[in-house]
């Protein structure tokens, strides 16, 4: 078979397993196998494949088919411009926290700024902000042993492991700071949502997805924690579920903070929280 006629087929596979971007897939996956671009498929269309590189695909397709996510059969996933690892461990990083860190960078006005990402899973916010400020102070946190490893792997391959500290903690017990800005992507669907979600997001760890029967029970505990662990003007940036808003809003008023606002993401959801404190 030809390069194009594999990727049709796999298409033809993946729509019939109701694989998001078939096309797409196909695409990542033959790439992989190939140790080529994918742009570069495009310039190779009546390539034959040897058996030798059928092989590998056949297997990777059939996993992709049962719904283990692309970015675990690939290995990594792009984020802010990088290439991290990426793998059972921590959550797969996802679109929306890239515009979280994009609304951070202009965010933060000194570049020597303290920050503490935490539940930082693979490290993405953490690292992604490190490059970005190369004078700031940068700790991530997280409870999973596993999470952490990951993200230290990230910071070696990414060369930025003097630049972020990792420490264990439940969101912000065993830190000090005072910090400038405290950012969270923590857990926050509920443990009644869990049949709703979709084979591949059940890939993620539990303990990345659910917070409680509310959904929003980490946030919570973070907004009541985060007051001792801001400096004066101190920032608290989070991402949230969807329809936490108001509640979450609400929460933020009653802990005193203020400039308090909510942002929406691409797809017009209230997806991000900010307020200051002191």
């Amino acid at each position: 078979m030809t390069v194009l006629e594999v990727l049709q087929a796999t298409t033809a596979f993946f729509k019939k397993h109701d694989i998001e971007n078939p096309r797409l897939n196909a695409e990542h996956l033959l790439a992989h196998v190939l140790g080529r671009k994918r742009i570069e498929l495009y310039l190779d269309f009546e390539r034959k494949l040897t058996e030798t590189e059928l092989g590998p695909l056949r297997d990777l397709v059939k996993r992709r088919s049962e719904g283990e996510p692309l970015q675990h059969l690939l290995g990594t996933v792009e984020f802010c411009g990088h290439v991290f690892l990426c793998d059972k461990r921590a959550m797969v990083p996802r679109p929306e926290t890239e515009e979280l860190v994009e609304l951070l960078k202009s965010e933060i006005q000194d570049p020597k700024s303290q920050i503490v990402d935490v539940g930082t899973g693979s490290g993405v916010i953490a690292l992604s902000l490190a490059a970005e400020f190369p004078e700031a102070r940068i700790f991530a946190v997280d409870v999973s042993d596993d999470a952490l490893a990951l993200a230290q792997e990230n910071a070696i391959r990414l060369d930025l492991s003097g630049r972020v500290q990792f420490l264990k903690s439940r969101l912000l017990e065993t830190t000090e700071g005072p910090f400038d800005l405290i950012v969270a992507n923590l857990p926050y669907i509920s443990t009644q949502d869990r049949r709703t979600l979709s084979r591949e997001v059940l890939r993620d760890p539990e303990i990345a997805l659910f917070a409680g029967a509310r959904g929003d029970e980490l946030v919570r505990e973070l907004i009541n924690q985060a007051p001792t662990r801001l400096g004066p003007g101190g920032t608290l940036a989070l991402e949230i579920g969807l329809g936490q808003r108001d509640a979450l809003l609400s929460a933020l008023a009653e802990k005193n903070y203020r400039d308090i606002c909510s942002k929406n993401d691409y797809n017009g959801v209230t997806r991000f929280l900010f307020a200051r404190y002191g």
